[in-house]
């Protein structure tokens, strides 16, 4: 199957501003600043003590040495693009020589500054043997490399290169990861940028790239990125409520997207949207707040007084976010903040994720909970799960039901999962429970 020089690309642009940064510069940043300053010192380039940020102030020599340095880049970029495009007419993959040069032209690429990238994108453009597609993805890539640390400077580089980035999904991933990355810092300027660039780029600034500006508004105010839903006009504002509410990542800011989440809450037009939309961002939030600990989350939901409604959405997590064993602190919890009708649903749902990690210890705490609803609940799950497999099992627990419906439902349950290697036994269960 033949592969696209611009997927290819753009595979490199994210690993560029995500895997390298993660991996190599965290690692390395505080000592490679030391031994750069030193080597900056000893080739008599001066920072400036003031702003060091600005960096080092260049010499016109040396200002020379660095757009020979992108010329030269750039030249060794288009040949690697033609190698990329002569082994795709083959329809074949990258070799591991290939392999080999793609990390190397990533590295090569982290090294530029704008002014460098500059300089390299306008030498792809004026190459005249470049297929369309190619140079749109060398083009898209360059810019990618600047959106991790550098957005403004990352968008800007497009707006100077929207006539080949307008069409296809490489322009789309640029304005998207760059608007992202800026927005968490300066979202308000983020913002002035959509709105001047909205009518330029209408194909290009959509739903995904927006609700990338909101979600790194809501890292600094998530009261913002909730007012930015309505003003951005998004398609589909629930994944921008889930984005905003995966945003927070401590106590304190989820403390801070739940109250801005009540506010937005209370502007969608009926009932209906405000119960989905509240669902969902409960469920949200919901997923960090369990991982942290039972007593943590116990902490949090206390200090935040969550209505019965938000308590329900809360519970419907918890059958796949609750840390290893704390899941019967959970069930049981769930018994007593939730009225019997509410709480059965996520604490057989609960249960059975439980029983299907570990049967034993499931088991093991039904047989010391307190009798009542909860246990009642738990009890009819187990033994539907463990039908299955364990059916002889699976029907001692249902008689341990009080005599109703639910418990004809479970033992209905249980013969609907008997194993089908064992119709005489099968056959007898349903005899003795009149299902015959």
């Amino acid at each position: 199957m033949k592969f696209s020089i611009a997927a290819s690309l753009l595979i490199l642009a994210i690993a560029a501003s995500f895997v390298w940064h993660d991996h190599q510069r965290l690692v390395i940043v505080r000592e490679k600043h030391i031994e750069l300053t030193a080597e900056a010192e000893r080739l008599g380039i001066s920072i400036d003590p003031e702003n060091p940020s600005k960096g080092p102030r260049i010499t016109k020599h040396q200002r020379a040495d660095r757009e020979a340095d992108a010329r030269l880049a750039a030249v060794e970029f288009i040949a690697f693009a033609k190698d990329m495009e002569a082994v795709q007419a083959k329809g074949e993959q990258p070799d591991e020589a290939m392999q080999e040069r793609i990390m190397t032209f990533m590295d090569r690429m982290m090294s530029l500054d704008s002014s460098q990238l500059k300089i390299l994108i306008a030498e792809v453009r004026a190459a005249k043997d470049l297929k369309d597609e190619t140079r749109q993805g060398l083009i898209g890539f360059s810019i990618m490399t600047l959106a991790n640390d550098h957005p403004q400077a990352a968008l800007a580089l497009f707006t100077e290169s929207a006539d080949i980035m307008e069409e296809g999904f490489m322009g789309q991933h640029v304005i998207s990861s760059s608007l992202t990355k800026w927005a968490k810092d300066d979202p308000m300027a983020a913002l002035a940028w959509v709105r001047e660039n909205s009518k330029k780029f209408p194909d290009l600034i959509t739903d995904g790239a927006k609700r990338g500006l909101i979600t790194g508004a809501a890292n600094q105010d998530p009261k913002l990125a909730f007012s930015l839903i309505s003003e951005l006009d998004l398609k589909a504002s629930s994944n921008a409520v889930s984005s905003i509410m995966r945003s927070a990542r401590t106590p304190e800011e989820r403390s801070a997207a739940l109250a801005a989440f009540r506010e937005y809450r209370d502007t969608l037009p009926d009932e209906k949207t405000r119960t989905e939309t509240e669902r969902q961002a409960i469920d949200n939030l919901a997923q960090g707040i369990a991982k942290e600990g039972f007593e943590t989350a116990q902490e949090w939901l206390t200090e935040n007084q969550l209505s019965a409604t938000e308590l329900e959405a809360f519970a419907g997590h918890l059958s796949y976010s609750s840390k290893d064993g704390e899941t019967s602190q959970w069930i049981e919890w769930m018994g007593e903040a939730l009225p019997a009708d509410k709480s059965a649903e996520p604490i057989k749902n609960t249960v059975r994720k439980w029983t299907e990690r570990d049967f034993k210890a499931a088991g093991e705490w039904l047989a010391s909970a307190p009798a009542g609803p909860a246990k009642n609940s738990a009890v009819r799950s187990y033994a539907e799960t463990v039908a299955r497999y364990e059916p002889d099992v699976a029907a001692q627990w249902a008689m341990t039901l009080p005599a109703g419906d639910k418990r004809t439902e479970t033992l209905r349950s249980i013969y609907h999962s008997w194993p089908k290697d064992d119709e005489s036994a099968k056959d007898a269960f349903a005899e003795k429970h009149g299902f015959k």
